[in-house]
């Protein structure tokens, strides 16, 4: 009998968490946070870092902006460890990063996603999110982005 992964634990991301975030990064390719990028976010009022934490190892995170004076919080940036990948982490980091975003009183939730990353657009359209746009040229490779949206009041965007 196959023994189930423990759940994962969502939390703030703390700088300690430095070191393991690089790690997650450095598992994709193009378009990386630097290491002064995560410093800026961990330390920015308007930034949501969280990390989705398994057997005290980071298996994700979701980087999560709320612009002053905005309605729209926008989801920047979400990685899980290809390792644990269908264990259902994106989608709960995913909840989380919309549970944040509704915290701060944001109605709408936005983000881009590589047009070539069916994964991620399957997920999104699954948790209810409409395709609002292309960007052409998008990320440093050439490839384009497909713009998302979902009201978080239950509007449509």
């Amino acid at each position: 009998m196959a023994r189930e992964k423990p759940a994962a634990v969502l939390r703030d991301a703390r700088p300690s968490d430095l070191d393991g975030l690089l790690v997650l990064e450095a598992m994709f390719p193009g378009d990386r946070l630097a290491p002064r990028q995560f410093r800026r976010h961990l330390a920015s009022p308007t930034a949501r870092l969280r990390v989705a934490e398994r057997e005290g190892a980071l298996a994700g995170y979701a980087l999560l902006f709320l612009r002053r004076g905005s309605g729209v919080a926008r989801l920047y940036s979400i990685a899980v460890d290809p390792a644990q990948r269908g264990a259902g982490l994106g989608a709960l980091l995913l909840a989380d990063a919309e549970r944040q975003a509704r915290d701060a009183r944001r109605g709408e939730l936005r983000l881009e996603v590589r047009s070539d990353n069916e994964a991620a657009i399957a997920l999104y359209r699954r948790a209810g999110y409409r395709e609002q746009g292309r960007i052409p040229d998008y990320y440093e490779d050439g490839c384009d982005a497909l713009r998302f949206g979902k009201a978080l009041d239950g509007s449509r965007p």
